[in-house]
């Protein structure tokens, strides 16, 4: 059921996309009287089609390949290489008949709509759910670092202090994108001292790897909170509200502390001492070959807060959350180009998105927020000047409004061919490496 839901969240969260970006197209070219000849959803590669109903001139409907969509535009050459019709006298309510500016207008209507789509998710998150965030000074015991936490040399208990000299008021910012772009720097007070902890530049290698769960986490107190039925912990007598203070002799008074105890005894029996109110009991539990015993731990005494916004006040707040994704989605490109992070690490394709942004539990406030940021890092990919996407497009017709004349319809069809196949390595790229590392992890 969880690979049914994740795929139902990732078709209907790229359709929204796909259908909105090619209907920024669209409504660009209608606008300047240039004849749309077809509006797609996914692709009818060789003819095939899901469905499909012709309108005043259009052909409307759903291919069979779900790789995104396209709207054939008159007198364009594009992935139809449509030669034949390049061939003939121009048309007035052709694309190549229109000014340069206008072509450009309808070149970046996709990338337009996606912004502006991602925008309005993040304002209408920001307005009806507000900013919920662990404020730092609730970090009492600090933070337990995860193995990619523990690579760079933080240590369970440091509380991290500064960002690159700026104070951390909220948690959430120690995993924010200012610190995981690497070449940053952590102020951490320990044992009080204060220590300065350099973050690598590939750090975000380590991240693919292993996931940001294990950078940094609250550092919080071994308590039991829900105890699964059924579990070891419940036939041992574990109950809501005991503090597991040892495993076998050895201190368990957080939960850092816990796991890597009962990780080194897997598919034994450990011995728990626990305080239950005023009296300390000694629980035999049999452990997993997870590493676990079946229960949840108690995060009530970490108090969050929410900042609420009115409507307008959320706008520029979802608009910097759609922007700064953007960015940072920029200068992780950037990181791969100059090396510092591997393309494997980086790049993720339909089936990871479905995987580990979508998951298998359908959470609309969680699915609209994947939704937008998809939306943003499919505004960045089409703006790259690679031939065959809107980028490459708009790319060659700066070129000609700085040339003052058209590049030949020969070079925009060597280049869109070019385009494809760059478009089809990659895209055989992130399915392969998706599949490599779902088989892998």
């Amino acid at each position: 059921m969880d690979v049914i839901v994740m795929i139902a969240q990732l078709i209907l969260g790229l359709s929204i996309l796909v259908v909105l970006h090619e209907l920024g197209h669209y409504l660009t070219a209608r606008a300047f009287g240039i004849k749309v000849e077809k509006f797609y959803l996914f692709f009818d590669a060789w003819g095939f089609k899901l469905f499909s109903i012709k309108y005043k001139d259009c052909e409307y409907g759903i291919g069979w390949l779900p790789l995104g969509g396209y709207v054939k535009i008159a007198g364009m050459i594009d992935e139809s290489m449509d030669t034949e019709a390049m061939a003939q006298p121009v048309k007035d309510w052709e694309f190549r008949a229109k000014p340069a500016w206008q072509r450009l207008i309808v070149m970046l209507g996709g990338v337009t709509v996606n912004i502006i789509l991602g925008i309005f998710i993040f304002w209408m998150l920001t307005f009806k759910y507000g900013e919920t965030y662990i404020p730092n000074s609730e970090l009492k015991y600090g933070i337990a670092p995860g193995i990619v936490g523990q690579q760079i040399g933080l240590q369970p208990g440091d509380k991290i202090e500064e960002i690159n000299g700026e104070k951390v008021e909220r948690f959430e910012d120690i995993k924010s994108s200012d610190v995981l772009m690497g070449n940053s720097t952590l102020t951490v007070l320990r044992n009080g001292e204060e220590k300065q902890i350099a973050i690598p530049a590939n750090i975000l290698n380590t991240v693919s790897d292993f996931g940001i769960a294990e950078f940094v986490s609250p550092r919080i107190i071994s308590k039991v909170g829900e105890v699964m039925p059924g579990s070891p912990a419940e036939k041992a007598g574990l109950k809501s509200n005991d503090q597991i203070l040892e495993v076998n002799g050895k201190e368990a008074v957080y939960s850092d502390q816990l796991r890597t105890l009962l990780g080194d005894v897997k598919n034994k029996t450990a011995n728990l001492l626990v305080r239950r109110d005023t009296q300390t009991l000694q629980l035999p539990v049999q452990v997993t070959a997870d590493g676990t015993i079946g229960f949840a731990f108690d995060y009530s005494y970490i108090q969050t807060r929410t900042q609420d916004y009115s409507l307008m006040a959320a706008l520029p707040a979802g608009a910097s959350k759609a922007w700064g994704s953007l960015i940072d989605n920029a200068k992780g490109l950037g990181k791969v180009v100059k090396g510092e992070v591997k393309a494997n690490k980086a790049f993720s394709g339909p089936v990871e998105i479905a995987r580990k942004l979508y998951g298998g539990t359908w959470d609309w406030v969680k699915f609209w927020g994947i939704t937008g940021l998809l939306s943003m890092a499919l505004a960045l990919m089409n703006l790259l000047p690679i031939p065959a996407l809107d980028g490459g497009h708009a790319m060659f017709l700066l070129i000609e409004m700085i040339k003052g004349k058209p590049l030949s319809d020969k070079f925009m069809e060597r280049a869109q061919m070019v385009g494809f196949v760059i478009l089809a390595s990659l895209m055989v790229f992130v399915l392969g490496n998706d599949i490599f590392k779902a088989f892998t992890k």
